[in-house]
């Protein structure tokens, strides 16, 4: 993993060691986060730079990311934006290259765009929805990955991803059957990347959130009232989660401090799935 002078040290066999220093989870790290114009990933973009992060934050609407990094800067903290379209693989290059262009390496990303599905059967879903939901969801995460590899190996050397998966990836979800099935996917994509890419040092984890307050979740509500009630009568710790909760997982699965974990997914549900 890639990090600045001081930040790890590195044993005789390879393995980083975490530093003595008292320093932010994330110091000397450049990250890439996605979908970080509003939820989860402006959440991780805030929490990244005041763990001492310079990011990059990718979105497909402009004005969000623009606040967010502007709220950031005026915080301290390192930000830049880009506009991005996961469905679009040059796009998706190009975002990821600004990262280097910008700050000289790439040591971590956060794969956190996503897109949802009007809830329902299967066999209500257009074909249209499914190839969005497919092309966001599911083709975005391994565009984002080819890049995002490559920029790391090329720069850092070692680093981390973290694509946000979800707990509805984990059984059947006749709500939104086509949303878990790209998610289910996902978390596939993040094992077999961590088998390829450990040997270099590049790690690779995904978190499933479970019901988190989110404008996807809030939509899903409106659609289905009742529906985030019913979430946390299914959920131990009895509510849903903030934003900046699922943040802070793929904080610590980014950082150092979780050098030994890869090819992992890490619910995030408040018990859920217990």
């Amino acid at each position: 993993m890639g990090g600045a002078a001081g930040h790890r040290l590195v044993g005789m066999n390879n393995t980083p060691t975490p530093s003595t220093t008292t320093a932010g989870l994330l110091t000397g790290k450049v990250a890439f986060i996605t979908g970080a114009g509003r939820g989860i990933g402006a959440a991780a973009a805030r929490l990244f730079a005041r763990e001492g992060a310079e990011v990059l934050l990718a979105a497909r609407t402009e004005a969000q990311l623009k606040a967010v990094a502007e709220e950031i800067r005026a915080s301290g903290g390192t930000a830049d934006h880009v506009v991005c379209d996961l469905a679009d693989a040059a796009s998706v290059r190009a975002a990821v290259d600004r990262a280097v262009q910008l700050y000289g390496r790439l040591d971590v990303a956060f794969n956190n765009g996503a897109t949802g599905q009007p809830p329902g059967p299967l066999d209500e879903l257009p074909e249209a929805g499914f190839d969005l939901v497919s092309a966001v969801n599911f083709k975005g995460p391994w565009l984002a990955m080819s890049a995002e590899i490559a920029a790391i190996r090329a720069t850092a050397g070692r680093g981390a991803i973290v694509n946000t998966s979800s707990v509805g990836s984990l059984a059947g979800n006749p709500q939104l059957p086509v949303y878990g099935a790209a998610k289910r996917a996902v978390n596939s994509l993040t094992a077999s990347a961590a088998v390829t890419y450990g040997p270099e040092g590049i790690r690779v984890n995904a978190v499933a959130p479970g019901t988190t307050l989110t404008e996807m979740l809030h939509t899903w509500d409106e659609e289905s009232p009742g529906t985030i009630e019913q979430l946390n009568a299914r959920t131990p710790l009895g509510r849903a989660a903030a934003p900046e909760e699922i943040a802070q997982a793929a904080a610590w699965l980014l950082s150092d401090r979780s050098s030994y974990v890869t090819g992992t997914v890490l619910r995030v549900d408040g018990g859920m799935y217990a």
